[in-house]
């Protein structure tokens, strides 16, 4: 697209106009408006933005209150069905929360500790009732065996303990229930323009990033997190429009928030994607994605950015690959999303800063591009390795997704593809695909508008004395490389 200015009817200049894709990227890489407190302020309530999917699947919204006294109350309202609007049982939870110090293995986080003092759980209906107590009488142990009697009828509104600190009861555990989301903690602030065309100026928005939940639903109750699950906002300082904010806000355990019907979207993956802000991963990933997706043959294209900060400023290397892509059918397992498998068959990497030009200089010759050869700014070609190994990617190589597709309030089109396993892992096998969503991407470009060409993140060092670019020495340099060391590619 070229964009041209006029005087007095004569053309005095064109110039071409970024693409709205690039402009996304630029913007997320940019970004000085996006600031993290620390330590943390978390005194007031936070909700949900929307209807949340957890590995399993779960459905779910929550409201957290945090006192100025380090005491909370928390609310997790679980469903039947992926819009929120069939609820199936409440927990209230109580406890007491501690800050900590930064913690050094999640940069931009906090470490906290904290102390429940109990947990009720409030149904819905008489089918909750008798699902959740026969899990609880067939898998909790001798205290919990009696949780409630066979038969015994509904009472709405009626609270039941199932974590006690005074009795030291806890029947929780066949709930699948942990809250070890509260040990890492992050807050950012930013501001967001007024959508109001007759108004001007930016409001205030906070989002409360808590830890991430283990797609293996065996390995949830004792994880300790190193990423984050999708962020709450601040009842009073979220985006607007917020429908489902308002409602999760006002809501409590007898009166579960019933979220406004959403017409379904059919899957057109055609056209571009792109992050709507830096992303984390567990061990300590940060990364931005963009991918294109070719409906008329069926072919996808994808650009994996990797930052070595939490604002994905500093970047250390980045990924393109390519291949095709299955017609999608219905998932049987996760309602509301499509089962899709992916096939991978070129890659090429570009390393971006002195450590990972070092790692993959460094690596076992044929098993990651030419040997000896890397060097910071320039790509390389690692298909006709097969992959790179130092890097975890393997050539060719089949992941079997879950995708979805919505529309926000501003009626724009997201994109939701299946959760990457917490262990590091690939969804190789059908059994292990996704019951879990990553961050929304943010449709950028229609299937014409975009042109495929990769997209450079072009490094800037720092002058050296000579007058030539100098790589960045990295703060964290020992433990990006530790984790580097156990990538798989996002």
């Amino acid at each position: 697209m070229v964009r041209c200015w006029w005087l007095a009817g004569l053309l005095v200049a064109c110039a071409a106009a970024e693409p709205p894709c690039r402009q996304q990227l630029r913007h997320l890489q940019d970004s000085a408006g996006s600031a993290a407190r620390l330590p943390p302020r978390l005194e007031g309530r936070w909700v949900s933005t929307g209807c949340e999917v957890r590995p399993g699947p779960e459905f779910l919204t929550r409201s957290y209150l945090f006192y100025a006294n380090r005491l909370f109350k928390a609310l997790q309202f679980y469903y039947w069905d992926p819009s929120c609007r069939d609820p199936s049982y409440s927990l209230v939870i109580k406890g007491k929360l501690r800050l900590r110090q930064a913690s050094w293995i999640t940069r931009g986080a906090t470490e906290a500790d904290y102390h429940l003092h109990k947990v009720g759980i409030v149904f819905h209906s008489q089918k909750a009732m008798r699902e959740v107590a026969s899990w609880i009488n067939q898998t909790s142990g001798e205290g919990c065996s009696g949780f409630l009697p066979p038969g015994r009828s509904w009472a709405p509104g009626a609270l039941y303990e199932v974590l006690s600190a005074k009795t030291e009861r806890d029947c929780t555990a066949a709930l699948g229930f942990a809250m070890h989301e509260l040990s890492l903690v992050r807050v950012e602030r930013h501001y967001q323009p007024l959508l109001q065309p007759q108004q001007s100026g930016s409001q205030l928005v906070e989002e409360l990033y808590l830890g991430d939940i283990h797609t293996d639903w065996g390995e949830r109750l004792h994880y300790r997190p190193t990423g984050y699950q999708r962020p709450m906002q601040s009842a009073l300082h979220h985006v607007h429009p917020c429908p489902a904010c308002g409602i999760i806000s006002r809501a409590d355990e007898h009166h579960p928030p019933i979220l406004p019907a959403r017409a379904a979207l059919p899957m057109q993956l055609s056209g571009s994607w792109v992050s709507t802000h830096c992303e984390v991963r567990p061990a300590v990933l940060f990364l931005t994605r963009y991918f294109t997706f070719h409906g008329n043959n069926h072919t996808w294209e994808g650009h994996y950015y990797h930052y070595s900060d939490p604002l994905c400023r500093q970047p250390t290397f980045t990924i393109y690959a390519s291949g095709h892509y299955t017609q999608g059918i219905p998932s049987s397992k996760v309602r509301g999303g499509t089962e899709m498998a992916f096939k991978v068959t070129q890659a090429r990497v570009t390393p971006m800063d002195q450590l990972t030009v070092v790692m993959l200089n460094s690596s076992e010759p044929g098993s990651c591009g030419l040997a000896g050869s890397w060097s910071a700014g320039v790509e390389q070609d690692i298909t006709p390795t097969n992959g790179c190994l130092a890097l975890g990617i393997k050539l060719p190589h089949t992941e079997y997704e879950l995708f979805k597709t919505e529309q926000d309030t501003q009626e724009r089109s997201l994109l939701y593809i299946g959760e990457r396993p917490t262990d590091g892992s690939s969804p190789d096998r059908p059994d292990k695909r996704p019951t879990s969503y990553q961050a929304p991407l943010i449709q950028c470009a229609a299937a014409s508008q975009e042109f495929s060409n990769y997209v450079s993140l072009k490094y800037v060092g720092r002058k050296d004395a000579n007058g030539s670019e100098a790589l960045k020495p990295l703060p964290v340099a020992f433990l990006l490389f530790i984790a580097l060391l156990f990538l798989r590619w996002d």
